[in-house]
């Protein structure tokens, strides 16, 4: 995962407008710290950590074509600083190629886009709860 932090740490803009609600999510310099050492990143294997991985490119797509915003209450007293007045929760959908036998197709994913709430703003702190998805949720 450090080859992910250096890329998120050169490549990331500051400032990235949802779609669905008009909210405009900041990226701190903390976001790649959280993003790839987070206790449920250290967790991770196999090919959930590749797609989360993988994810890190596509930043700016989850953000645009987050959906399904809600309020969660701080919980840690360890974030009462940087999460003083909650945290928001968006869902996410993304695919990622595949080759098998000679053949490309996509795998789905469906994930959590974890925001904290501050007096500055709204600023992601982490992309969790990443499962696979048997369907194709995001075509109909």
């Amino acid at each position: 995962m450090n080859d992910v932090k250096k890329y998120l740490n050169d490549n990331l803009e500051l400032e990235y407008r949802v779609r669905e609600t008009g909210d405009v999510l900041k990226i701190g310099s903390k976001f790649s710290s959280e993003f790839c050492g987070s206790s449920y990143t250290r967790k991770l294997k196999g090919a959930v950590l590749k797609a989360k991985a993988n994810a890190s490119q596509i930043v700016l797509g989850l953000i645009e074509n987050a959906t399904n915003r809600r309020r969660v209450e701080n919980k840690e007293s360890k974030h009462e600083r940087d999460a003083k007045l909650g945290w928001y929760r968006y869902d996410a959908f993304f695919s990622l190629p595949v080759t098998f036998d000679g053949k490309q197709s996509l795998n789905y994913y469906r994930a959590t886009l974890v925001v904290r709430i501050n007096d500055s703003g709204l600023y992601l702190h982490d992309i969790v709860n990443i499962k696979k998805e048997d369907s194709k949720p995001f075509e109909s």
